[in-house]
C-alpha cells in the first residue's frame, strides 16, 4: 500500500547546474542531487548552454532524490520548477532536438540587433507593455536572432514545427511526453522576462510580436505559476507538476515575501532585489524593471520591482584573485574587521558599467579617497561598504517608485555568512536584515508554490510558519554618519560615471 504523499519536490536549473531536492511537510531538506553542465562560449559575448545535455542532468538526477530520500513517486505530492529565467531553448515539436544550443541570459551576441530595434518607430511601447526595458538580457532579441541566422528556421517556426521556451518550458514538454504529446507551456514570470508578455493582460501582446517578428505560433501557453502544468510521463512517470517560477521569483516566495512591499536580495556573484508590490504593476521611474513576482491559481498576479547589481560577490573574487590580498573570500570580513571604518576610501565596482538603478553602461570602476593612511584592511571594508550603498541605492529607488516602504531586508545567497557585510547593509539601510535557516530559497520558493497548488499547504499563511530566522541584523550606524557616508558614496558614483564618459571622448 502506498504511503501518504507528504513530500514536495524542486528542480532548480541554474546557471551553472541543476539540482533536484525533496522536502517534507515541514519544509525540512530531506535530500539534494546536483549535476553541473558545460558552459559554452563559441565567440566573445557568446555564453551558450547544451538544452539536451540538461535533459540528461534532469533524468539522472529525479530518480536519485528520491532514492536517496528513501521515496517513491506515489509519496511527492507535486514538483515545482524554478528556473534561470531569459535563456532562449528552441526545438523541433517532431523530434525533439534542439535547433542549436540554448543562448544564455548573460549572452550579447544581440546588441546591434538591439541597437536598430531601439531605433525603429514603436520602440517605446516595449517598456510600456512589457515592464522592460529593450536589452540584449531578455529572450525576444535572442529569438529574433535566432531566426535571422539560422536558415529556414523562420519558416518552420511559422508552420508551428519549431517551439520556443525558455529553461522550465524545455523541461515540462520533455517530463511530460516530449514530441509525443508534451505541455508546451510556461508561467507568468518566466514570460514577464520575455519582452513579449503584455503586464496587464498577461498574455502574448500582438504588437510586441510583430515588432519583433516572432511567429505566436511557435510559443507556449502563458500558465499561473502555481498550478498544476502536466503530469510526468518520463524519467519518473506520475509526477504532478504544480509549479513553475524564474529563479528569483521563486526566491522571493521561498522568502515568503507575499505582502506589499515585503523585499529579498539574493547576494551572489552579483545581486538581485525584488520587491513584492502587491496586485498592480508598478512602472519605474527609478532604472528599475516592473515584472511578475508570482501568480496562485485563479487569483491575480502579484508583481515585483526588481533591481540588479552587477558587482558584488565578484568584487570580492577581483580583491581575493587580481590583486592578491586575500587567500579566500570568507578571509575579507577577518581582514575588515581590523579597522573601524573605511579610512575615507570608496570603491565603485563599475567594472562594466553600472546596472540598476544608474544603467550607465561608460561608467568604469574606481578607488577614491586614498591617502598613505589607508591600509588593506581599509580597502577590505570599502569592498563591503560597495555592496551595501549598491542595495541602498536599489531600495531608495524601490520606495520612491512604489510609494511604500521597506521595513526589512529578508537576504539570501553565497555573501550572506559575512556578518560584517549584513550589519552594513542593516546599517545603511537603516532597517532589519533577516536570514532564513533555509539558505535554498530558490528551490524551496518552487516546492512551497507547488506544494501550495496540490494542497500540501493550506495557504500562504502556512507557508509563513514554515519560515524561520537564522539570524537577524538590527541598525546601529548614527543617522548623521549614515548619511555623510552616503553623500560621500553618491559623489564616488558621479565620479565613476564622468571619469568614463573622459576615457570615451578621449
Amino acid at each position: 500500500m502506498n504511503r501518504p504523499a507528504h513530500h514536495v519536490m524542486a528542480i532548480d536549473q541554474g546557471t551553472t547546474s541543476t539540482r533536484c531536492l525533496v522536502f517534507d511537510q515541514r519544509a525540512r531538506l530531506v535530500s539534494v542531487v546536483q549535476r553541473e553542465h558545460r558552459q559554452h562560449f563559441p565567440r566573445p559575448g557568446w555564453v551558450e548552454h547544451d538544452a539536451t545535455e540538461i535533459w540528461r542532468n534532469v533524468d539522472r538526477i529525479v530518480p536519485q532524490a528520491l532514492r536517496e530520500a528513501g521515496i517513491d513517486a506515489s509519496q511527492v505530492a507535486g514538483l515545482g520548477i524554478a528556473n534561470q529565467r531569459e535563456t532562449t531553448v528552441l526545438w523541433d515539436r517532431h523530434t525533439g532536438v534542439p535547433v542549436g544550443r540554448a543562448v544564455v541570459w548573460q549572452d550579447t551576441r544581440t546588441e546591434d540587433l538591439v541597437r536598430e530595434l531601439s531605433a525603429l518607430p514603436g520602440a517605446e511601447r516595449v517598456r510600456e507593455r512589457s515592464g522592460l526595458p529593450l536589452a540584449t538580457y531578455f529572450s525576444a532579441p535572442k529569438v529574433r536572432w535566432l531566426l535571422d541566422h539560422t536558415p529556414g528556421l523562420r519558416e518552420r517556426a511559422e508552420r508551428g514545427d519549431v517551439l520556443f521556451g525558455t529553461m522550465e518550458s524545455w523541461l515540462i514538454w520533455n517530463l511530460t511526453g516530449g514530441a509525443d504529446g508534451g505541455s508546451h507551456v510556461t508561467d507568468v514570470t518566466n514570460a514577464s522576462r520575455t519582452l513579449l508578455m503584455n503586464l496587464s493582460t498577461l498574455d502574448w501582446d500582438d504588437d510586441l510580436l510583430a515588432f519583433f517578428g516572432i511567429p505566436r505560433a511557435m510559443l507556449p501557453e502563458i500558465q499561473p505559476s502555481a498550478r498544476e502544468h502536466g503530469v510526468t510521463r518520463r524519467v519518473v512517470p506520475g509526477l504532478r507538476i504544480a509549479a513553475a517560477l524564474g529563479d528569483q521569483q521563486a526566491a522571493l516566495f521561498g522568502q515568503t515575501c507575499f505582502d506589499a512591499g515585503e523585499a529579498k536580495c539574493t547576494y551572489g556573484t552579483g545581486s538581485f532585489l525584488l520587491m513584492n508590490t502587491g496586485t498592480e504593476p508598478v512602472s519605474s521611474r527609478h532604472g528599475l524593471l516592473t515584472t511578475v513576482a508570482f501568480q496562485l491559481d485563479a487569483e491575480p498576479a502579484h508583481y515585483a520591482l526588481e533591481g540588479s547589481i552587477a558587482v558584488t560577490g565578484s568584487l570580492v573574487q577581483w580583491f581575493r584573485d587580481a590583486l592578491g590580498l586575500i587567500r579566500t573570500a570568507p578571509e575579507i570580513e577577518t581582514l575588515a574587521r581590523t579597522v573601524d571604518d573605511n579610512g575615507g576610501c570608496y570603491i565603485v565596482p563599475a567594472f562594466a558599467g553600472l546596472f540598476a538603478p544608474h544603467w550607465r553602461s561608460e561608467a568604469r570602476g574606481i578607488v577614491v579617497g586614498l591617502t598613505s593612511y589607508v591600509t588593506k584592511g581599509h580597502l577590505a571594508r570599502a569592498v563591503l561598504e560597495a555592496t551595501a550603498w549598491q542595495t541602498r541605492e536599489v531600495v531608495e529607488a524601490m520606495n520612491a517608485d512604489s510609494g511604500l516602504t521597506t521595513k526589512a531586508l529578508k537576504v539570501d545567497g553565497g555573501m550572506t555568512p559575512d556578518h560584517l557585510l549584513m550589519q552594513l547593509i542593516a546599517d545603511v539601510l537603516d532597517v532589519p536584515v533577516m536570514r532564513p535557516m533555509l539558505a535554498e530559497t530558490v528551490s524551496v520558493g518552487a516546492a512551497y508554490a507547488a506544494g501550495l497548488a496540490v494542497g500540501l499547504w493550506p495557504d500562504l499563511r502556512g507557508l509563513r510558519r514554515n519560515w524561520h530566522r537564522a539570524a537577524q541584523w538590527l541598525p546601529q550606524m548614527p543617522a548623521a554618519r549614515r548619511e555623510a557616508e552616503y553623500a560621500n558614496w553618491r559623489h564616488a558614483v558621479r565620479l565613476s560615471i564622468d571619469w568614463g564618459n573622459r576615457a570615451t571622448r578621449g
